[in-house]
């Protein structure tokens, strides 16, 4: 494999460490300074809206700047935006803590790129085995992040906000390690071909069923994850290390499969497995709706993050055969909004609803994305078949 595969490995494990931390603390620092209880999981969502509006500006600074430069301008941006979110929240003022989550959202939106620069680092047969390497990062992300949250959480006057200055070390370490990285992909071969029409991209099931494979992957996930340690710690009175080994467990859930994912894509093919991410899905809501016991949080949230990790893995190997390489920012770009967008309306929602209605509605009202999903394949088997 390619050096450039085991940089962004360990750049992505010690950035993505951000993503756990404001996803472990983002509802708990909200329901300290929020206004009204159903406004605690901003700041875990607006980290998910800033992730959707920075993917356009992101591609286009790829395409001037070349992914290592942008790599290495986000890093050095956020290891200073998480020492400002932790004065902060020193200041107890929710609203500019929110602001502060959005702006970090630009993290998460260049970490999702990682993957595809690591496909452009081999061969186009071995790509789905380098996203999947590069996944894998985010299983130390699981553990670094929570355990950074509790290390950190009384080390300053206010809850958490030591938490957001230690971690903010770790970007250091990550600039060292991008800066090892090669751009493999010229800049002038972008502007080789103008690439075919936006009808003409638009046309094909394959790029629907991609990008809605990671999208609704996503949107799920995020909408239960996001709910869990609101419904687990506050409503259900779990004990904030439970619900610690409950996110921890999840987010190794959503990574650690990715040491055999690309080897199940060329086993059984993309279709099965997003097929398989769906059911699992169907099980994870199962469980969860049966029961508020830590295992059944524990179960569910495995399986949600096992069925993520098979959708999106799924989608992102799709991807690249609905574009030349020409064309390649202009699907990325659409494909990370599409994805982060669906993400950031998940988000947003998950605190009200689970607040308004409880944990069993936001459940059921995950199934009939599940179900359009499935509408998706079947249309591009049907498709691919005549």
């Amino acid at each position: 494999m390619h050096k450039n595969i085991w940089v962004l490995t360990a750049a992505q494990a010690l950035m993505m460490s951000l993503n756990s931390l404001t996803i472990f603390v983002g509802a708990f620092v909200g329901t300290n300074l929020a206004p009204t209880p159903e406004l605690a999981t901003l700041p875990v969502a607006t980290t998910v809206v800033g992730t959707a509006f920075s993917t356009v500006p992101l591609t286009l600074a790829m395409q001037k700047l070349g992914r290592k430069y942008t790599f290495l301008l986000v890093a050095v941006y956020s290891f200073f935006l998480c020492w400002i979110t932790a004065y902060v929240i020193q200041l107890s003022n929710f609203y500019l803590f929110s602001l502060c989550t959005l702006l970090l959202g630009s993290n998460s939106a260049t970490l999702m790129q990682y993957r595809f620069a690591a496909m452009e680092s081999v061969a186009h047969q071995d790509g789905p085995k380098a996203a999947s390497i590069v996944l894998i990062g985010g299983i130390a992300s699981a553990f670094l992040g929570p355990e950074i949250a509790v290390q950190g959480r009384l080390l300053l006057d206010a809850e958490f906000a030591g938490s957001y200055a230690i971690i903010s070390s770790l970007f250091l370490f990550g600039i060292v390690l991008l800066s090892f990285f090669k751009n493999t992909v010229l800049q002038h071969e972008q502007s080789i071909t103008i690439g075919r029409s936006w009808r003409e991209l638009l046309s094909q099931p394959i790029l629907w069923v991609a990008i809605f494979g990671a999208a609704i992957g996503y949107a799920i996930m995020t909408f239960i994850m996001t709910a869990t340690p609101v419904s687990m710690h506050l409503v259900d009175g779990h004990s904030l290390d439970d619900t610690k080994k409950v996110i921890q467990s999840h987010i190794v859930a959503m990574y650690l499969p990715s040491l055999f994912t690309g080897l199940l894509i060329k086993k059984v093919g993309t279709k099965k497995l997003m097929i398989s991410g769906l059911i699992i899905y169907s099980i994870c809501i199962s469980v969860a709706f049966h029961g508020h016991t830590f295992f059944h949080y524990w179960w569910a949230l495995l399986l949600l993050g096992l069925g993520w990790n098979f959708l999106f893995l799924g989608g992102t190997a799709l991807l690249p055969f609905a574009y030349a390489p020409s064309e390649r920012f202009r699907i990325q770009g659409l494909n990370d909004f599409t994805v982060f967008g669906s993400q950031a309306l998940a988000s947003l929602s998950s605190g009200w609803i689970v607040h308004s209605f409880g944990w069993k509605w936001l459940l059921i009202l995950t199934l009939p994305f599940i179900l359009l999903q499935l509408f998706f394949i079947l249309w591009w088997t049907k498709r691919t078949a005549n």
